[in-house]
């Protein structure tokens, strides 16, 4: 799976990994060692995040039920708890940077999608 932004045509990242069970939202990246660029988590349902137990910073984006940007975090540290933004269903987690990288804004739609889609 991979996350388009449609605003701009971008590719955010091609390594998308869903966590979509209790379990998973649960462990989220605690414990992991890295969080490599490309890759990136997609908590649902979620409204906020917490780093607790994480050895790196990462970016947030907050995004409403459409999979529009409502909020971005960039360079959240280790042990902190994300902010609530009203409208937020669901968040994405990425590498620290990629925000600024790729330019990603509120307002902005996202797409979640196969790669097979893009392909086709």
């Amino acid at each position: 799976m991979e996350l388009v932004n449609l605003s701009t045509g971008k590719i955010i990242a091609d390594k998308m990994i869903p966590a979509y069970s209790f379990i998973k939202r649960l462990k989220g990246l605690m414990f992991t060692s890295s969080f490599e660029e490309g890759y990136a988590v997609h908590i649902k349902p979620c409204r906020s995040i917490h780093t607790y137990f994480m050895k790196f910073e990462i970016d947030v984006l907050y995004l409403n039920a459409s999979n529009e940007v409502i909020a971005a975090e960039c360079y959240v540290r280790p042990g902190t708890i994300g902010k609530h933004h009203k409208g937020t269903s669901s968040v994405i987690e990425l590498p620290a940077g990629t925000i600024h990288k790729t330019k990603v804004e509120p307002g902005q739609a996202l797409q979640i999608q196969n790669l097979k889609e893009r392909v086709s």
